[in-house]
């Protein structure tokens, strides 16, 4: 039929071929200077610079001109570009792209590549139809070459709808609060809207990649290289009906760069003021013939780390910041707490050799800043390899082939955790006590000075593949395929001290042999040392198979198109195993996996997907330019908690051309990690004294439960979405968008633990996970638990309260706000002006913590996203010379933890990025693109927080504010 067409087209004698027969066609992305014009002299333009044949019948151009096209793009986006607001799209007949009336083929911004293939847009199972009434965010090439940003996470944590609390470098190690506590490899992660890192779908290439983090908590997109990316997808809604588990905020699929023709080699540089420094380079290559093509891709990332004592933020003591002191009381030299209780601080400058009771300094507590010796950022390296193949094996049937590997070594000195309060018997030849009494004394000591900082390292190796036939059947297209993923973690904290042997070292009499804890960590025997230095390591493994039969294609024509319809049948296996090796409270190093972790997990799913067409070019009404519907279904049945079904309706109404009002509904759900079913195996049952404002002595003994409940469910969620987009054809080069959206996620996962000392103090919020004057039975069930410990010394009859902070469906979370971006093109100075702002406002995130108590209004709250984020966005580009602003606004909030509530204030930073490209030119896309990337142009620190964790403390926050500070890249470009 396409044949056909062109045959009659060109026999009409009134057509148009636009070509260039000397150049040679190509994919590869070009400098493009078109201005708007008529539509037939901008074709002639288009056509010269990529060698494309572009054929139209002369009375679809009659009329009609073309929006302008300035910069470096590939050939589909300048077309796409070009025909803005025209009314008309192309398709690719016999190898020529045809301009055809919108009702005669797919949407304008239905992308499709140079083969003519229609591809499957996130948001969607139909191909080209897009996200019918879902909104989707789109970073192409250009956005990410015009970002100035080095790496996948930096692109995608600009996001305003993106909440930098989760897992992620630079908060593991601060804080356990959005699950931060399971990120031993230090990895990096994608946490949209703040509903968790786990509650975001990250695909590649449409496919699942295999997961890190104790049991599985992210998807690790610092091990994705940026020279490889083609464009990302961000759908920022539920889409569990079209993907299944984890699409409950959203969907970030990661497309790679498959049909790259050419080379592209980059080399970039960077350093933040010198404290931290950056390199890069990347080399990719392709190539394409009659019934194939291959792309190949290298990366190469080299950060140093970023001590904490370049920034006066990161410390503990923050009084000079205007805060409290944080700082530890284990400190080298020590404080004594003799057997009264009495603490008396052990003197500096000796080495406790010739110490006496009369020395020591009655009343003071010696602290230290161990924040001060520790890294905010790890040394972070990463190789990555990426390779795709296509092959047209007969006419209609394709086999495609991709595989990326990346392995990232990562070092950090950890914030200090080899101090303990050392028991010291009488039988230490150094032993002291300040009152006489000739007991055993405790002695509040930092080992940092003996065994030396604690250090974080490790590596993380994954390979992600995947392989399909397709197959043409007439207007149907069928896929069969499958992928693999495997990534290996492994992470180990050394110069950590092994409990056991210290206290053999303490109680050791031979002063030659034993250790010293009452000097300042400089006079003890190197071998007594290397006998309490300790680690742990932990080895993970995470493997994912899945294999998929797909099909799509038109049903039945109705007025305004065909109706179309994909439906699929999927099967998925993920294995999880977690290994440890514990060299830190046992003699001798114990080692094993992990108990309780549950077996592979078995996914098995059936989908549909259906697009009608109501109203179209052929049937308009007025008021009713175009009208489609969507509804979408997919049914799951896992092995480990059984089926979930999840529906989602789609409408998408253009009243006039260039105005469209959309609006979407559906159901999400999240299946628990595999370490969310460990249940009680290794729950930990302790007794604590806790603030109770109803106690007379103003502190309560409770029994404190950690840990994992059993039987916990998926975390389910119902949300919809309603929006408008504006891209009048009256006024080229300007669109906007609006989309508000409602997310109500009920049986949250998730603990409390870190605010066990406001269980009683705000009996409103977690009265629900408060147990009054337990039973005694039940009360005595745990105290004859294994892992119960009783550190205060009470006895049953004692405990006032049960506290329950073990991970369960407890919470529910409803949140409410709007997305918008704003962007105006217009021609200025000779070239072409980027005008435009995009944010979020959240209006609301009401959250009831604990089954049964109230709700309360968590928006622009420590731990939580702020009210508004805004990104706005001012460029101009000439030629070869494009010069970009970028502001970035993040609201203030307040900080609930600390006593009195504290205001914090907001941040604003700059981004700029210079390119200027030297040589080559638009037809054959060669030469050499020099940049310079400025982030955070003014140096402007993170606001100040008292930021207080239950080990340690912090002045700004990570979840919120970058610790970088002023970084300077530059780059070059080189393609040939």
């Amino acid at each position: 039929m396409k044949l056909i067409f062109m045959a009659a087209l060109l026999a009409t004698g009134s057509c148009l071929a636009l070509s260039a027969p000397t150049a040679k066609a190509q994919t590869a992305e070009t400098e493009f200077n078109i201005p708007a014009q008529r539509l037939a002299d901008a074709l002639r333009a288009y056509s010269e610079a990529t060698g494309r044949d572009v054929i139209a019948a002369s009375q679809l151009l009659e009329g009609r001109r073309s929006s302008a096209v300035r910069g470096r793009l590939s050939p589909d986006a300048a077309l796409t570009r070009l025909l803005a607001g025209t009314g008309l799209v192309t398709d690719n007949v016999a190898g020529s792209w045809v301009l055809q009336p919108k009702s005669g083929a797919a949407q304008l911004d239905e992308p499709a590549n140079a083969a003519g293939e229609a591809i499957v847009v996130t948001g969607s199972r139909i191909r080209g139809a897009g996200p019918v009434g879902s909104p989707i965010v789109t970073l192409d090439r250009a956005a990410i070459e015009k970002s100035g940003y080095a790496t996948v996470q930096q692109l995608l944590q600009s996001l305003p709808q993106a909440f930098m609390g989760g897992s992620n470098e630079t908060t593991t190690g601060v804080t356990t609060r959005n699950g931060t506590g399971n990120d031993a490899t230090l990895g990096s992660s994608i946490n949209l809207r703040g509903l968790g890192t786990n509650s975001t779908l990250v695909l590649i290439d449409g496919a699942r990649p295999a997961l890190g983090g104790t049991g599985g908590v992210l998807a690790d997109i610092s091990l994705l290289p940026m020279s490889a990316v083609e464009r990302i997808e961000i759908l920022t809604d539920g889409a569990s009906a079209i993907y299944g588990a984890d699409a409950v905020a959203g969907v970030v699929n990661v497309r790679l760069r498959n049909r790259f023709e050419g080379a592209e080699t980059m080399l970039r540089i960077g350093t933040a003021d010198g404290d931290m420094t950056d390199v890069q380079f990347s080399q990719i290559i392709g190539k394409a013939w009659d019934r194939g093509r291959f792309v190949l891709a290298y990366q190469f990332s080299n950060r140093g780390a970023l001590a904490a004592a370049e920034r006066a933020f990161a410390r503990e003591d923050l009084r000079p910041l205007g805060g409290p002191d944080y700082r530890s009381i284990y400190a080298s030299p020590g404080t004594i707490r003799a057997a009264d209780g009495r603490i008396f601080g052990i003197p500096a400058g000796q080495d406790g050799r010739g110490l006496t009771a009369d020395a020591l300094l009655p009343g003071v507590q010696n602290l230290r800043d161990n924040r001060a010796d520790s890294d905010l950022l790890p040394r972070q390296r990463v190789h990555s390899v990426y390779s795709a193949a296509e092959f047209e094996l007969t006419d209609g049937l394709t086999l495609r082939a991709n595989l990326l590997a990346a392995q990232r070594k990562f070092r950090r000195t950890g914030n200090v955790t080899s101090f303990r309060t050392a028991r010291v018997p009488v039988t230490n030849p150094y032993y002291v006590d300040p009152i006489g009494t000739g007991e055993p004394v405790q002695v509040l000591y930092s080992f940092v000075n003996d065994v030396g900082p604690q250090i974080d390292d490790g590596r993380v190796r994954a390979i992600s593949t995947s392989a399909g036939l397709e197959k043409q059947l007439g207007a149907w297209r069928i896929q069969l395929g499958g992928s693999y993923g495997v990534q290996k973690g492994k992470a180990s904290s050394r110069n950590i001290v092994n409990s056991a042997r210290l206290a053999l070292a303490l109680a050791d009499p031979d002063p030659a042999t034993a250790f010293n804890v009452f000097g300042d960590g400089n006079a003890n025997n190197p071998a007594t040392i290397d006998f309490i230095r300790g680690s742990i390591t932990t080895i993970d493994d995470f493997r994912t198979w899945s294999a998929a039969l797909r099909g799509d294609g038109p049903l039945f024509r109705l007025p305004a198109g065909d109706v179309r319809l994909a439906v699929g049948a999927e099967y998925r296996r993920e294995a999880y195993d977690y290994y440890r090796i514990l060299d830190s409270n046992t003699l001798t190093p114990t080692s094993g996996p992990y108990p309780g972790f549950p077996g592979p997990r078995h996914v098995r799913s059936i989908y549909a997907e259906m697009l009608v067409p109501v109203f179209g070019a052929d049937n308009a009404r007025p008021g009713l330019h175009r009208l489609d519907l969507t509804v979408a279904g997919r049914i799951e049945d896992y092995n480990q908690f059984g089926r979930t079904e999840n529906p989602k309706f789609s409408v998408r109404w253009e009243p006039i051309e260039g105005f469209t009002l959309r609006g979407s509904y559906g159901t999400s759900f999240r299946a628990p990690q595999f370490d969310e079913l460990v249940g009680p195996a290794v729950s930990v049952y302790s007794t604590l004294t806790v603030p109770d404002p109803a106690s007379p002595t103003g502190e309560t003994n409770v029994l404190a439960l950690f840990g994992y409940a059993p039987n916990i469910e998926p975390e389910k969620a119902t949300s919809w979405t309603a929006g408008f987009d504006i891209a009048p054809p009256s006024l080229p080069g300007f669109k906007a968008s609006l989309t508000y959206f409602d997310v109500d996620y009920r049986d949250r996962i998730g603990t409390l633990s870190e605010d066990y000392f406001r269980f009683l103090t705000d009996r409103e919020v977690f009265g629900g996970v408060v147990i009054d004057n337990p039973p005694l039975d039940l009360v005595q069930y745990y105290y004859d638990q294994p892992t119960f410990s009783n550190p205060i010394g009470i006895a049953p009859t004692q405990v006032a309260a049960i506290l329950d902070g073990q991970t369960r469906n407890l919470a529910r979370e409803h949140q409410k706000g709007i997305d918008f971006d704003i962007g105006y093109a217009p021609e200025a100075l000779g070239g072409t002006l980027d005008l435009g702002v995009s944010g979020t406002h959240i209006f609301s995130i009401v959250k009831q913590l604990s089954p049964g108590s109230a709700t309360s209004d968590f928006v622009g709250l420590y731990a939580s996203p702020v009210q508004w984020r805004l990104r706005g966005r001012l460029g101009w580009a000439k030629g070869g010379f494009s010069a970009n602003a970028f502001i970035n606004y993040t609201d203030g909030y307040t900080n609930q933890i600390v006593v009195p509530i504290e205001r914090v204030a907001s941040w604003t930073t700059i981004d700029l990025t210079l390119t200027q490209r030297i040589g080559g030119g638009a037809a054959n896309g060669r030469g050499v693109q020099l940049g310079l990337a400025i982030q955070n142009l003014f140096d402007r620190d993170p606001p100040y927080v008292n930021n207080r964790s239950q080990t340690s403390g912090l002045g700004y926050d990570p979840e919120k504010a970058s610790p970088v500070g002023r970084m300077m890249s530059v780059q070059a470009l080189i393609r040939w």
